[in-house]
C-alpha cells in the first residue's frame, strides 16, 4: 500500500471523527483491529471499538484541529499530531465530575495499516493536563 493510500485512509478516519461518524471510522478498521487507548487496556476487534466509540460519544464531544498526518513510504505505518478541542458531557468512571467543562489538549496517534485498512491505533495525550483543565 503506497504512502498516498495510507495518508488518504488516515485523513478519512479523522474526517469521520470530526463529523461524529463512528460508523465510518469503524468501516476503516480491520476485523482484528487493536485499539491501544491512552492509559487504558488494549481493545481488540471492531465490536470493542464500537463500544468504546459509543462510550466516548456519551461522555465527550470532541473536534480535532491542526491535524498533521505522516506515513512511511510503504504505507504500512502512519502517525498524526493534532489538537483535541472538547467538552466533557457526562462523568466518566474514575474521572472528575462532568459539568460541561471544555478543554484543549495536544495529542498524537500512531497507526498500523494493512490492505488499505487500519489494523492498530495507539493514542497518547497528557491525562494529568486534561484532569487539570476539567477540575
Amino acid at each position: 500500500m503506497p504512502r498516498a493510500v495510507a495518508l488518504a485512509t488516515i485523513s478519512s478516519y479523522f474526517d469521520a471523527f470530526n463529523r461524529g461518524d463512528t460508523t465510518a471510522m469503524e468501516a476503516l478498521v480491520t476485523e482484528d483491529f487493536e485499539h491501544h487507548v491512552n492509559e487504558g487496556k488494549i481493545r481488540r476487534g471492531v465490536e470493542k471499538f464500537r463500544e468504546f466509540n459509543a462510550h466516548m460519544t456519551h461522555c465527550y464531544r470532541e473536534t480535532l484541529t491542526d491535524v498533521v498526518v505522516m506515513a512511511n513510504d510503504a504505507g504500512t505505518r502512519a502517525a498524526a499530531e493534532f489538537v483535541v478541542n472538547g467538552a466533557y458531557l457526562a462523568t466518566d468512571e474514575g474521572l472528575p465530575e462532568a459539568k460541561g467543562q471544555t478543554y484543549v489538549l495536544p495529542a498524537g496517534t500512531f497507526f498500523t495499516l494493512r490492505d488499505g485498512r487500519i489494523s492498530r491505533v495507539t493514542t497518547y495525550y497528557n491525562l494529568a493536563d486534561w484532569i487539570r483543565q476539567v477540575s
